[in-house]
């Protein structure tokens, strides 16, 4: 298990093409109870490089948590989503999608792919704030992570 304690800090990947969004996100999860490091990619190729530890992610760190919105320039959110659950490195990582599309198509898509989460951005500010703090506080301060490799 992962120690979420005040003395960890907890690696999150946002995979998100909004530069607003990502700004509210990152706004979201400045008060949460787990110290965060928040890496932000805004295209679904980087996403795979920094997964892979590739190109200008050599130094990645191994996220502890990817917040993935779906519809993504170059390589589409739903291929980044095969790609994670297909790697047995990456296979055990939480993946919530947080996406604006409230498909019941893409939502089963996201659950075949074995998303852990599908979590439709509200889109109102507030309402936004809070959903990314529920799911952030769910995984990390409810749910145990799975242990690093």
């Amino acid at each position: 298990m992962i120690n979420v304690g005040p003395e960890a800090r907890i690696n999150l990947l946002l995979v998100e093409d909004d530069p607003g969004d990502a700004m509210m996100t990152r706004e979201a999860l400045a008060e949460a109870k787990v110290a965060h490091e928040l890496h932000v990619v805004d295209n679904g190729e980087s996403a795979i490089e920094f997964l892979k530890q590739e190109g200008p992610y050599r130094d990645a760190p191994r996220p502890d948590l990817i917040f993935l919105d779906l519809n993504l320039p170059r390589v589409d959110g739903r291929e980044v989503l095969a790609f994670v659950k297909g790697d047995e490195s990456l296979r055990r990582i939480p993946l919530v999608i947080l996406t604006t599309s409230d498909s019941e198509d893409d939502i089963a898509t996201g659950y075949d792919l074995h998303a852990n989460a599908y979590v439709t951005k509200p889109v109102d500010f507030e309402s936004f704030l809070s959903a990314v703090r529920q799911v952030d506080d769910f995984f990390l301060t409810v749910a145990r992570l799975p242990p690093k490799p």
